[in-house]
């Protein structure tokens, strides 16, 4: 037979999962871990390898890890590939990936006699006989499901942080400063580094900074819920301050959360200090909420503005929020990433220098329109001429000339500016 060999897991997998976790149990077992609860710890970005001989999916191995403890979801084989090692090798793989994720403690509940159990023996897992396991369904609703969908939160798709295209310092400050004291606790822990509770992005329109939040709530895999100010003071008569109470209680009975609030300077502006300025009980509601919101665990703050200048300077004050943090225009070598990420099969037929160099006041936003733009115009040529040309330089550079920059030379001053007097890293 072939050589068989460990990789990730792939979102196309999934047929070949379930068809491996079919042939893995007889039919009337009833394993603690569904294969429901599997596939969404999976599609969450939970630890899952498998093991493959060419493009046949031959075994799987799961694990969810909850601290510094992780349960094994999921062990499961081909029929014809057993008494290879193969299960032995996927816990091995398991167990790194855990550990170096903080996990200390590795777990499994596996029905007698269910698929992997002479893997876990052969990898010194110990077996206990001296607990009993109790279970109770609750019904199929839970009560986190209908807040977050009270609060219009949803989990997102695993992969966003990889599909943000150029914009490598960002990713860099963002990656090293939010995403990995909340990835990786334990390990902060042992040098003394909190991970952060609140942040602001800041930034002219359009560099990313919705993007960015989204992206780290798919790496934490955590809820995202997105606050908006003006919908808050539509949907009740009790005023905003009321409202943004509401949902900051809501979201105490969340496991764990990423709120984000985009063009937080409606409901946090510099206040004028009469008393019957209306922002002025809606700034102080928030700045009173943030504090509790903080106490928390597993929970993330991300405000976005287009203008830190306009924000209330108690809001900006060390405390409320651990960093702020500048979202920038994309440079050349960014603009050139998310110049090919949109061009897709047109990156052999074009002069991407020439597309960076005429793109220069760009958002990724714009170089997105641009990339559509020029695309449509090529289809619509060759939907008219059918001669199987392909899209050309001059149909994006025509297209960068029809597409008006969301920035100007002057916001680019105003955010140097802010970078210097506002920015905590």
């Amino acid at each position: 037979m072939s050589a068989w060999h460990l990789r990730d897991y792939h979102d196309d997998d999934l047929d070949q999962a379930i068809q491996i976790w079919d042939q893995s149990r007889p039919a009337d077992e009833r394993p603690a871990f569904p294969v429901s609860e599997v596939m969404a710890a999976v599609e969450s970005g939970q630890t899952a390898v498998v093991a493959v001989v060419g493009d046949e999916l031959v075994g799987m191995a799961v694990a969810q890890a909850h601290g510094k403890r992780a349960w094994i979801l999921l062990v499961a084989l081909a029929a014809r590939w057993r008494e290879r090692g193969i299960g032995s090798a996927l816990l091995a793989e398991l167990e790194r990936r855990l550990r170096a994720r903080g996990v200390r403690r590795i777990s499994a509940l596996l029905p007698a006699d269910a698929a992997g159990t002479k893997a876990l023996d052969h990898s010194g897992f110990l077996s206990r006989d001296d607990l009993t396991y109790y279970e109770k369904l609750e019904p199929r609703e839970s009560a986190d499901t209908d807040v977050l969908r009270a609060l219009g939160g949803r989990m997102l798709a695993e992969g966003l942080w990889n599909r943000m295209a150029g914009m490598e310092r960002e990713k860099q400050v963002v990656e090293r400063r939010i995403v990995l004291p909340l990835t990786e606790p334990a390990l902060a822990d042992r040098y003394g580094v909190v991970p952060p509770k609140a942040v602001i992005l800041f930034g002219p329109p359009g560099t990313g900074k919705t993007s960015f939040a989204k992206a780290v709530a798919s790496r934490v895999t955590w809820p995202f819920v997105e606050l908006f100010p003006s919908r808050l003071a539509a949907d009740t008569s009790e005023g905003l301050a009321a409202a943004l109470r509401e949902v900051f209680a809501d979201l105490v009975e969340l496991d764990s959360v990423l709120l984000f609030i985009d063009e937080v300077e409606e409901i946090a502006g510099v206040r004028s200090g009469r008393a019957v300025d209306p922002g002025h009980g809606v700034t102080n509601e928030l700045l009173k909420l943030i504090p509790n919101f903080r106490e928390h665990d597993a929970r993330l703050l991300v405000c976005a503005t287009n203008s830190v200048r306009s924000l209330d300077p108690a809001f900006l004050r060390p405390g409320r929020f651990d960093y702020v943090i500048p979202i920038g225009p994309p440079d050349p070598t960014a603009r050139a990433a998310i110049w090919a990420r949109y061009l897709r099969a047109a990156i052999d037929s074009v002069d991407l220098s020439r597309l960076v160099a005429a793109s220069e006041l760009f958002t990724p936003a714009d170089i997105e329109f641009a990339a559509r733009k020029g695309a449509q115009a090529a289809f619509e040529r060759e939907v008219t001429h059918r001669r199987g040309e392909p899209a050309t330089t001059e149909d994006y550079l025509t297209a960068i000339a029809d597409t008006r920059p969301t920035l100007t030379a002057r916001a680019i001053e105003e955010f140097t500016e802010d970078i210097e007097k506002y920015s905590r890293l």
